[in-house]
């Protein structure tokens, strides 16, 4: 062992309380409990030390069983009120009571960009059949667009049947014009 200001104890050897000794603590405390209740001694501390022994059995199947209960505060919490607003005590909820909640709200509540892209497909599927029996702006332009593109086609069909027409008069007086030049006719 080091001599000098500064010793461990670690090295000491470790004394434990008998089972025997504790057991033999525990019947003279409820004794001296016992005769002071017959005296009327009994201090409030007192009645809840051996309410909380006699009682620690019990308590330990009812903590089981039963979780509504707060647990027991340590150090001065329970006599400083504190509000956390952050702080989420989880509370038992009965099944009853979640399944006529559940029943109420047939909808799921939808986020916002859900919400958002949702009223977004109605909006396209509105304006497509709008767009389809020609109420919209951009579906009377389109009309008009075809119907001058038609009117141009029609013309240009007009002109290549009259071009057409003037051709194959063109090649038969041609031809006349060749047979009777070499006098067939």
């Amino acid at each position: 062992m080091p001599r000098g200001k500064f010793t461990s104890h670690k090295g000491r050897n470790r004394r434990f309380t008998n089972p025997e000794e504790l057991e033999e603590e525990r019947r003279k405390e409820e004794q001296q409990r016992k005769w002071r209740q017959q005296r009327g001694e009994v201090s409030s501390s007192d009645e809840e030390e051996a309410g909380d022994e006699e009682n620690s059995e019990a308590a330990s199947s009812e903590e089981e069983t039963d979780s509504d209960e707060e647990p027991k505060a340590k150090g001065v919490s329970n006599l400083i009120e504190i509000e956390n607003p952050n702080r989420v005590q989880k509370k038992a909820k009965k099944l009853s009571t979640l399944n006529t909640s559940t029943l109420s709200d047939d909808s799921p509540q939808l986020s916002r960009r859900e919400r958002e892209e949702i009223e977004k497909q109605k909006a396209q599927a509105h304006y497509q059949k709008l767009h389809a029996e020609g109420k919209t702006e951009q579906a009377r332009a389109d009309l008009a667009r075809l119907a001058i593109i038609k009117q141009q086609r029609e013309e240009a069909q007009k002109r290549r049947e009259q071009e057409k027409k003037q051709k194959e008069e063109a090649a038969k007086q041609k031809t006349a014009q060749t047979q009777k030049a070499l006098g067939k006719k």
